[in-house]
């Protein structure tokens, strides 16, 4: 579950670390369920009253309970979103100082910042969110004050449907017991007759900015097909930097973790972690094997297997691929060995508590596997079900803290880096072991200085070179056949310590950073940006009113404008602050960024030049929003208060016009009416106020005044046109941000269950159905859509990622378009040929078939198509025959009319480096 947490710098902590994180997590969840449980006695406490109150005042006016007018009852149901508290913090998940998630009995747990809670195995499903087969196991929701109590003791015991209740000319609808009301508008004649339908809109995830290369390793690989392929949150992206398309594998259910390359360079091993989904069923790790040119699922291996997550694996490349190696990460870093194709487990053992950071078979001997991780390589000797264990003597030399990388000589000898800079030449012994003593030991024969701090990474290249990549020095050095220096290049410190290197097309190689870069070089040219991202939790995101571009800020202090026509990013800026919310002035002239201080800075949007630097309180800026006209700004703080501005000179001049006083929480969203005189806020407390600009910034007492006010925009989580969206049992934190389309068809929604929703507007019915999709494996922190509704960007919180999906109507998927959607990737050039980087339009590249989403798994006996894995040339890629047919041979004609909602369609992208050329 920690997929964000390890960090993988040259000093690592001890396994021993694992041990106490379980023993605290145990704790703490045993502390939280108390917790929960006093705040559900004390809300079914609060329901009681309620209730107790109601029935006299029924029993009082019998006959308005008797009311039989247009639409039955008026009593209808009551809506209540009786909800479990989220461990008492006031804080809002908003205060990303802190990585501790909320932990509640109902959603599930984020015990490490990239839980993902999700029902992964079933992607994008047209569903409401609560069927009846995710309210099985649900601990507290209840639609009675005896159920509720019950369900502290009765886990097991299925909730009655969530009610609404009706009350004349309003709506109730109960947040952890406090009743939230919401009045219906005019222009709706009979409440009954009001129904929420699915949107004819879907979403289609066309581009992923990111990287993570924090805290992994070894994940940056080039495809026969020309394609880069890494990860970043659940989703595998291969990335053609030549034609500037995307395409992606979106079988995972949680955050990749690890990735190996068959040796056919077609299949593709990918190991993630284990996570909770949103009703706290656990989300087992497992590795999955696909293949890369039509991205369906070839096989699932491990599930009730591994423990905590994969570390990393390894394919066998002495009998062609047949075997898969696994590390969990585990306490007791368990070791297997699959025959994959069978989907069975051959051998398992023990490794050691220490840290393992590699596995590789042997690429001559199918019986020897070799691990290594902190203070120790293991040589193991595999026969049948048994693994046997040499561990690596070091002797006169000195034990390394950590050994970190390892790859395999011409000779069959084996080559490590340690941090200390160190390269080890291990030789096999010539002396033979007695029979039944276990395998031949490989003893160190050679020592080279390799670099200043850690070893953190190598790479064997086609001519029997090496390469290897620093910490501490971020150089990579080739080493020729003699394992002698031969060229070496630094890695500018902007792009940070390298994490992963791998051999690129001709004398080209590509590199993984530690802050989220994939760079593409050569000794004598240097680097070029192909991909980059943010480095920490995201939450500000801000669309451009009138280009199709979308600004973003983070934790990482970063303030990043991006193209989303060519996937580009225009510019980057560091700020002193933590950015957390941004909006454009209506003119696109400038863009206001808050922070966690309280501090808010004013940017030009095309030079970065700052304009301006206001303070208001000395707590985090949760919303900026500018009214229609620009004429004035809000800002939300965590101080309780909406600070209120003039604006003037196009967004370049700033003076305080009033404050907005009456909240009894933080501000989590608000919105302007068109005439710039009203606001609707709301807070972390689930209030809905109403404030009078114009005369003085006063709060509206008598509610029902503004419920027909037609707001500019629609952020606010709570109001009638909303309310609907809410799942139900939801702690009131549950959704993050929800917009509404500017052709006010659609509401984009952001969940703490890592998925992005798409609802009906108006969404004024319970338990509204929704499209939902799948790609964050951590929180969805903020949506927005661009100023023409072409597309909707989303961030994620700790998987650091953007994506950006495509909004396509469901008629439009046409036949011609299903087909096109189905060819296969064209072939590069020969590896060997200089690339030509076309700087024109980008070209529409191929979209992957409905298998792409991993859902469609092949019968456990069935091996892969035989055809998909040709030998593969040492300097070619596979001859383009191999290529299997692009449209009927991959999908059914059905499939094709019928596509999933999360199938992935390709796209344009390139990313230029970090200073845009000019």
């Amino acid at each position: 579950m920690d997929g964000f947490t390890g960090s993988l710098d040259d000093s690592m902590s001890g396994a021993s670390v694992s041990d106490v994180n379980d023993r605290l997590s145990a704790l703490e969840l045993r502390v939280q369920q108390q917790e929960d449980e006093l705040t559900v006695m004390k809300a079914a406490l609060a329901d009681v009253l309620r209730r107790l109150a109601a029935s006299e005042v029924s029993a009082a006016s019998s006959t308005k309970k008797q009311h039989g007018g247009k639409g039955g009852a008026a009593l209808r149901e009551a809506y209540s979103m009786s909800c479990i508290a989220n461990g008492g913090t006031s804080g809002r998940k908003r205060d990303s100082t802190s990585v501790t998630r909320k932990e509640t009995l109902s959603s599930a747990a984020k015990r490490g910042p990239s839980v993902k809670r999700s029902s992964g195995m079933e992607r994008s499903q047209s569903s409401t969110w609560d069927s009846s087969e995710d309210n099985r196991n649900k601990l507290v929701k209840a639609a009675s004050t005896s159920k509720l109590l019950a369900k502290v003791v009765k886990n097991a015991e299925r909730h009655k449907d969530p009610v609404v209740s009706q009350e004349g000319n309003h709506i109730k609808m109960f947040m952890r017991g406090r009743p939230i009301t919401m009045f219906i508008p005019s222009d709706v004649e009979n409440y009954d007759d009001v129904r929420t339908e699915l949107p004819s809109e879907r979403l289609k995830l066309e581009w992923v900015y990111g990287y993570r290369g924090r805290d992994c390793r070894a994940n940056v690989y080039l495809l026969p097909t020309g394609e880069i392929v890494y990860f970043i949150a659940s989703v595998v992206a291969l990335f053609n930097y030549e034609e500037r398309t995307q395409r992606h594998y979106l079988g995972h259910t949680d955050c990749v973790k690890c990735l190996a390359i068959h040796p056919d360079k077609i299949r593709i091993a990918t190991g993630q972690i284990a996570g909770v989904d949103k009703d706290g069923r656990p989300l087992q790790p497992h590795v999955r094997i696909w293949d890369s040119v039509s991205l369906s699922t070839l096989q699932v291996i491990g599930l009730g297997t591994f423990e905590r997550g994969v570390g990393s694996l390894a394919f066998s490349k002495a009998d062609s691929g047949q075997h898969l190696s696994v590390i969990d990460d585990c306490n007791d870093h368990m070791l297997t060995v699959w025959d994959w194709q069978k989907k069975s487990k051959i051998a398992e053992i023990k490794t050691t508590n220490e840290v393992v950071l590699a596995v590789e078979f042997h690429p001559t001997d199918p019986n020897t596997i070799v691990t290594c991780g902190k203070s120790h390589i293991f040589f193991w000797t595999w026969t049948g079900t048994s693994l046997a264990r040499k561990q690596g003597i070091f002797g006169k030399y000195e034990k390394p803290k950590f050994i970190q990388c390892l790859a395999f000589l011409s000779t069959g000898d084996i080559l490590t880096g340690d941090s200390g800079g160190i390269l080890l030449v291990w030789t096999r012994s010539s002396a033979e072991t007695p029979t039944g003593k276990g395998p031949r030991a490989f003893q160190i024969s050679r020592q080279v200085k390799g670099h200043e701090g850690s070893v953190f990474c190598m790479c064997e290249m086609r001519s029997g070179t090496l390469l290897t990549g620093g910490g501490k020095d971020r150089k990579i050095i080739l080493w020729d056949h003699e394992l002698r220096a031969d060229r070496d290049i630094e890695v500018p410190d902007q792009y940070g310590t390298i994490r992963a290197v791998s051999e690129g097309k001709g004398d080209e190689f590509l590199v993984g950073t530690s802050r989220n870069f994939i760079l593409r070089g050569t000794f004598n040219d240097g680097f070029l940006v192909e991909v980059q991202g943010h480095t920490d939790e995201l939450w500000g995101l801000a669309s451009h009113p009138s280009r199709e571009m979308f600004l973003t800020c983070a934790q990482d202090r970063l303030v990043c404008l991006w193209n989303a026509v060519d996937h580009s990013l225009q510019w980057s800026r560091t700020l002193e602050e933590h950015g957390h919310c941004a909006d454009f002035h209506p003119s696109g002239a400038v863009v206001a960024i808050g922070t966690h201080s309280g501090k808010w800075y004013v940017l030009d949007a095309e030079t970065t030049d700052l304009v301006a630097i206001h303070t208001d309180g000395n707590e985090q800026l949760s919303v900026m929003r500018f009214s229609e006209d620009g004429s004035l700004l809000a800002v939300g703080s965590h101080d309780n208060f909406i600070y209120l501005y003039t604006v003037s000179d196009r967004g370049r001049k700033y003076s305080r016009y009033g404050k907005c006083t009456g909240h009894s929480s933080y501000i989590t969203h608000l919105d302007w009416s068109p005439d710039n005189s009203f606001i609707m806020s709301n807070s972390g407390d689930y209030e809905i106020l109403y404030w009078d600009v114009p005369n003085g910034c006063k709060l509206i007492r008598n509610r029902s005044e503004c419920k027909d006010i037609n707001w500019a925009t629609y952020t606010c989580v709570l109001g009638y046109h909303v309310f609907g969206v809410w799942p139900e049992g939801s702690d009131g934190t549950d959704i993050n941000a929800l917009i509404r389309s500017h052709n006010r068809k659609v509401i984009a929604l952001a969940d703490d269950f890592c998925k992005v929703h798409l609802f009906a507007y108006p969404c004024s019915t319970p338990k509204a159905p929704s499209h939902k999709y799948s790609a964050h494996s951590s929180h969805v922190t903020n949506v927005s859509f661009l100023y023409k509704d072409s597309h909707l960007i989303s961030t994620g919180g700790k998987d650091t990622s953007i994506m950006q999906w495509r909004l396509v109507e469901k008629a439009s998927l046409s036949l011609t378009d299903s087909l096109l959607s189905n060819s296969a990737p064209h072939r590069a050039e020969p590896i060997f040929t200089p690339p030509s980087i076309d700087k024109a339009t980008p070209t529409q590249g191929p979209v992957p078939p409905p298998t792409a989403n991993g859902t469609q798994e092949p019968s456990p006996d069935s091996p892969p198509p035989t055809e998909l894995a040709p030998p593969v040339s040492e300097l070619t890629p596979p001859r383009s025959e191999s290529t299997p047919p692009p449209s009927d041979s991959t999908v059914s004609l059905k499939d094709s009319l019928e596509p999933s909602d999360d199938t992935a369609t390709p796209s344009d992208e390139g990313l230029p480096p970090l200073t845009p050329p000019s």
